[in-house]
Protein backbone atom coordinates (compact mmCIF):
# COMPACT_ATOMS: atom_id res chain seq x y z
CA UNK A 1 0.00 0.00 0.00
CA UNK A 2 1.67 3.58 -0.96
CA UNK A 3 2.26 5.93 1.81
CA UNK A 4 -0.58 8.39 3.33
CA UNK A 5 0.43 11.80 1.24
CA UNK A 6 1.56 14.29 3.19
CA UNK A 7 0.25 17.41 1.56
CA UNK A 8 -2.51 18.31 -0.75
CA UNK A 9 0.20 18.76 -4.13
CA UNK A 10 1.36 15.23 -3.56
CA UNK A 11 -2.47 13.91 -3.16
CA UNK A 12 -3.48 15.80 -6.37
CA UNK A 13 -0.21 14.44 -8.24
CA UNK A 14 -1.01 11.10 -7.41
CA UNK A 15 -5.00 11.14 -8.02
CA UNK A 16 -4.29 12.68 -11.49
CA UNK A 17 -2.19 9.56 -12.35
CA UNK A 18 -5.71 7.69 -12.07
CA UNK A 19 -7.57 9.57 -14.35
CA UNK A 20 -8.35 7.64 -17.59
CA UNK A 21 -7.55 4.20 -16.05
CA UNK A 22 -10.13 2.02 -16.20
CA UNK A 23 -10.82 0.07 -12.36
CA UNK A 24 -9.18 -3.46 -13.75
CA UNK A 25 -5.63 -1.67 -14.45
CA UNK A 26 -5.95 0.23 -11.30
CA UNK A 27 -7.12 -2.96 -8.93
CA UNK A 28 -4.23 -5.20 -10.95
CA UNK A 29 -1.59 -2.69 -10.02
CA UNK A 30 -2.67 -2.79 -6.19
CA UNK A 31 -3.30 -6.17 -5.87
CA UNK A 32 -6.73 -6.19 -5.74
CA UNK A 33 -9.32 -8.52 -7.46
CA UNK A 34 -12.23 -6.86 -9.07
CA UNK A 35 -15.58 -8.61 -7.34
CA UNK A 36 -17.59 -11.42 -9.70
CA UNK A 37 -20.56 -9.54 -9.38
CA UNK A 38 -20.57 -5.90 -9.15
CA UNK A 39 -24.17 -5.62 -7.74
CA UNK A 40 -22.63 -7.05 -4.41
CA UNK A 41 -20.00 -4.64 -4.92
CA UNK A 42 -21.02 -1.50 -2.73
CA UNK A 43 -18.35 0.71 -1.56
CA UNK A 44 -15.45 -1.26 -3.85
CA UNK A 45 -14.78 1.85 -6.37
CA UNK A 46 -13.69 3.68 -3.36
CA UNK A 47 -11.83 0.82 -1.67
CA UNK A 48 -9.80 0.64 -4.95
CA UNK A 49 -9.00 4.37 -4.98
CA UNK A 50 -8.43 4.67 -1.21
CA UNK A 51 -5.50 1.97 -1.41
CA UNK A 52 -4.13 3.10 -4.75
CA UNK A 53 -3.90 6.96 -3.18
CA UNK A 54 -2.83 6.02 0.43
CA UNK A 55 -6.07 6.55 2.16
CA UNK A 56 -5.37 5.71 6.29
CA UNK A 57 -8.46 5.96 8.01
CA UNK A 58 -10.01 2.87 7.17
CA UNK A 59 -13.49 2.88 9.28
CA UNK A 60 -12.84 5.57 11.40
CA UNK A 61 -14.85 8.72 11.83
CA UNK A 62 -12.26 11.05 10.61
CA UNK A 63 -11.25 12.07 7.06
CA UNK A 64 -9.69 9.15 4.83
CA UNK A 65 -5.95 11.24 4.50
CA UNK A 66 -5.74 11.75 8.14
CA UNK A 67 -2.17 13.30 7.87
CA UNK A 68 -3.82 16.44 5.81
CA UNK A 69 -7.32 16.32 7.70
CA UNK A 70 -8.73 15.02 3.82
CA UNK A 71 -11.54 12.85 2.94
CA UNK A 72 -12.09 10.92 -0.43
CA UNK A 73 -15.42 11.29 -2.41
CA UNK A 74 -15.82 8.81 -5.33
CA UNK A 75 -18.77 10.44 -7.90
CA UNK A 76 -20.21 7.73 -10.49
CA UNK A 77 -21.08 9.77 -13.54
CA UNK A 78 -23.76 8.28 -15.99
CA UNK A 79 -23.80 9.09 -20.13
CA UNK A 80 -25.43 12.98 -18.96
CA UNK A 81 -22.40 13.48 -16.90
CA UNK A 82 -24.33 14.04 -13.81
CA UNK A 83 -23.90 12.06 -10.47
CA UNK A 84 -26.03 8.92 -10.66
CA UNK A 85 -27.02 8.33 -7.17
CA UNK A 86 -26.46 10.43 -3.37
CA UNK A 87 -22.98 10.54 -2.10
CA UNK A 88 -22.65 8.39 1.13
CA UNK A 89 -21.11 10.77 3.98
CA UNK A 90 -20.51 8.67 7.66
CA UNK A 91 -23.18 6.99 10.16
CA UNK A 92 -25.88 8.79 12.33
CA UNK A 93 -25.40 8.74 15.65
CA UNK A 94 -28.39 7.16 17.12
CA UNK A 95 -27.56 7.43 20.83
CA UNK A 96 -25.10 9.23 23.01
CA UNK A 97 -26.51 12.35 21.14
CA UNK A 98 -27.02 14.86 24.02
CA UNK A 99 -23.46 16.69 23.47
CA UNK A 100 -23.08 16.79 19.91
CA UNK A 101 -22.95 19.90 17.80
CA UNK A 102 -22.13 20.59 14.31
CA UNK A 103 -18.99 21.49 15.14
CA UNK A 104 -17.94 18.55 16.72
CA UNK A 105 -19.81 16.34 14.37
CA UNK A 106 -18.53 14.13 11.92
CA UNK A 107 -20.68 15.28 8.90
CA UNK A 108 -18.45 18.63 9.10
CA UNK A 109 -15.19 16.76 9.82
CA UNK A 110 -15.73 14.74 6.68
CA UNK A 111 -17.13 17.49 4.41
CA UNK A 112 -14.57 20.14 5.37
CA UNK A 113 -11.86 19.02 2.88
CA UNK A 114 -12.95 16.77 -0.01
CA UNK A 115 -10.97 15.09 -2.92
CA UNK A 116 -13.69 14.06 -5.36
CA UNK A 117 -12.93 11.44 -7.90
CA UNK A 118 -15.65 11.47 -10.76
CA UNK A 119 -15.82 7.76 -12.51
CA UNK A 120 -17.58 6.40 -15.26
CA UNK A 121 -20.93 5.19 -13.79
CA UNK A 122 -22.86 3.92 -16.68
CA UNK A 123 -24.51 0.69 -16.13
CA UNK A 124 -23.74 0.22 -20.41
CA UNK A 125 -19.98 0.13 -19.26
CA UNK A 126 -18.53 -3.15 -18.21
CA UNK A 127 -17.41 -2.70 -14.41
CA UNK A 128 -13.94 -3.87 -15.04
CA UNK A 129 -13.71 -1.18 -18.13
CA UNK A 130 -15.22 2.11 -16.02
CA UNK A 131 -12.08 4.55 -15.87
CA UNK A 132 -11.90 7.47 -13.53
CA UNK A 133 -12.22 11.11 -14.27
CA UNK A 134 -9.91 14.35 -13.28
CA UNK A 135 -10.11 14.85 -9.24
CA UNK A 136 -10.10 18.09 -7.66
CA UNK A 137 -10.40 19.32 -4.11
CA UNK A 138 -13.09 21.45 -2.53
CA UNK A 139 -14.66 22.99 0.83
CA UNK A 140 -18.01 24.28 1.30
CA UNK A 141 -18.45 28.01 0.88
CA UNK A 142 -20.13 29.75 3.72
CA UNK A 143 -23.41 29.16 1.71
CA UNK A 144 -23.30 25.43 1.35
CA UNK A 145 -21.95 24.89 4.95
CA UNK A 146 -25.18 27.26 6.05
CA UNK A 147 -27.38 24.91 4.53
CA UNK A 148 -25.49 21.20 5.70
CA UNK A 149 -25.39 23.12 9.35
CA UNK A 150 -29.35 23.39 8.86
CA UNK A 151 -29.96 20.10 7.68
CA UNK A 152 -27.87 18.54 9.99
CA UNK A 153 -29.43 20.94 13.11
CA UNK A 154 -33.07 19.52 11.66
CA UNK A 155 -32.46 15.87 11.53
CA UNK A 156 -30.07 15.48 14.60
CA UNK A 157 -32.73 17.47 16.73
CA UNK A 158 -35.46 14.79 15.33
CA UNK A 159 -33.06 11.90 16.30
CA UNK A 160 -32.67 13.26 20.02
CA UNK A 161 -36.47 13.66 20.61
CA UNK A 162 -36.59 9.81 19.46
CA UNK A 163 -38.70 10.62 16.29
CA UNK A 164 -36.67 8.38 14.15
CA UNK A 165 -39.00 6.75 12.26
CA UNK A 166 -40.35 9.97 10.96
CA UNK A 167 -37.03 11.04 9.02
CA UNK A 168 -38.02 10.16 5.26
CA UNK A 169 -35.44 10.72 2.49
CA UNK A 170 -37.29 14.15 1.43
CA UNK A 171 -35.82 15.76 4.80
CA UNK A 172 -32.94 18.07 3.99
CA UNK A 173 -32.40 19.98 1.57
CA UNK A 174 -29.12 18.54 0.54
CA UNK A 175 -27.75 16.44 3.69
CA UNK A 176 -30.91 13.74 4.15
CA UNK A 177 -30.56 10.49 5.97
CA UNK A 178 -31.34 7.05 4.96
CA UNK A 179 -31.30 3.87 6.24
CA UNK A 180 -27.62 2.01 5.59
CA UNK A 181 -28.58 -1.38 5.81
CA UNK A 182 -31.17 -3.79 4.37
CA UNK A 183 -32.07 -6.77 6.99
CA UNK A 184 -32.88 -6.71 10.34
CA UNK A 185 -29.94 -8.96 11.53
CA UNK A 186 -27.78 -5.23 11.24
CA UNK A 187 -30.31 -4.11 13.35
CA UNK A 188 -28.64 -1.10 16.20
CA UNK A 189 -29.88 0.62 19.26
CA UNK A 190 -32.04 4.10 19.01
CA UNK A 191 -34.52 5.55 21.19
CA UNK A 192 -38.37 5.84 20.69
CA UNK A 193 -40.53 9.35 21.54
CA UNK A 194 -41.10 8.34 25.16
CA UNK A 195 -37.46 7.52 25.86
CA UNK A 196 -37.54 3.80 25.56
CA UNK A 197 -34.45 1.63 23.91
CA UNK A 198 -35.83 0.77 20.76
CA UNK A 199 -33.99 -1.54 17.97
CA UNK A 200 -33.62 -0.51 14.27
CA UNK A 201 -31.58 -0.08 11.14
CA UNK A 202 -28.61 1.95 10.91
CA UNK A 203 -28.43 5.57 9.31
CA UNK A 204 -26.24 7.40 6.92
CA UNK A 205 -25.96 10.75 6.00
CA UNK A 206 -25.68 11.37 2.55
CA UNK A 207 -25.38 13.56 -0.15
CA UNK A 208 -28.44 14.44 -2.64
CA UNK A 209 -27.25 13.77 -6.08
CA UNK A 210 -28.53 17.73 -7.35
CA UNK A 211 -25.85 19.11 -4.69
CA UNK A 212 -23.22 16.97 -5.88
CA UNK A 213 -23.89 18.12 -9.22
CA UNK A 214 -23.69 21.39 -8.54
CA UNK A 215 -20.26 20.89 -7.00
CA UNK A 216 -19.16 19.40 -10.27
CA UNK A 217 -20.59 22.07 -12.63
CA UNK A 218 -19.10 24.59 -10.50
CA UNK A 219 -15.48 22.84 -10.68
CA UNK A 220 -16.33 22.72 -14.33
CA UNK A 221 -17.05 26.17 -15.30
CA UNK A 222 -14.15 27.74 -13.01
Amino acid sequence: MPDAPRSEKQLLERAGRLAGRTLQMTATDIGLALPGNPGHAKGWIGTIAETFLGATARNLAEPDFQLIGVELKTLPLGKNGLPRESTYVCTVPLVDTDDLTWETSTVKRKLDRVLWLPVEGDPDIPYAERRFGSAFLWSPDVHQESQLREDWEELMDMIILGQLDRIGSSLGNILQIRPKAANAASLGRSWDEDGNPAATLPRGFYLRSSFTAGILSSHLGS
